[in-house]
């Protein structure tokens, strides 16, 4: 597991709530409920969903690599009964540098 390391002023957070129970959803919503029901073919119907993205995140220690930077979102969603997350990464993956890390074995996701 490795940090995002924000102290020198490099990359941003933002995020982004939706609230959808009993209101119209808006674009990103519905992309959420069919990738959710794609993967697991299953009907779902988002009530909540936060959007988290990390843009141009510097790998910790930032002090040792500025350049590589990462942009990921993960996507938390429910229905009120399941939760879902979505974790997203630009396009080529991770693009940090792995070599410059206090530990070699690597693990992009979660479980």
């Amino acid at each position: 597991w490795d940090n995002a390391d924000f102290s020198r002023g490099i990359g941003t957070t933002y995020y982004q709530e939706y609230l959808t129970l009993n209101t119209a959803k808006p674009p990103f919503v519905r992309d959420v409920e069919a990738k959710v029901r794609r993967y697991l073919k299953s009907s779902y119907s988002a009530a909540w969903t936060l959007k988290i993205t990390w843009e141009k995140a510097p790998a910790y220690a930032a002090r040792t690599d500025t350049r590589r930077t990462i942009t990921y979102q993960a996507v938390l969603t429910t229905d009120g009964f399941r939760s879902y997350i979505l974790v997203l990464y630009q396009q080529g993956g991770m693009q940090w540098d792995y070599t410059k890390l206090a530990a070699t074995n690597v693990l992009i996701g979660y479980t």
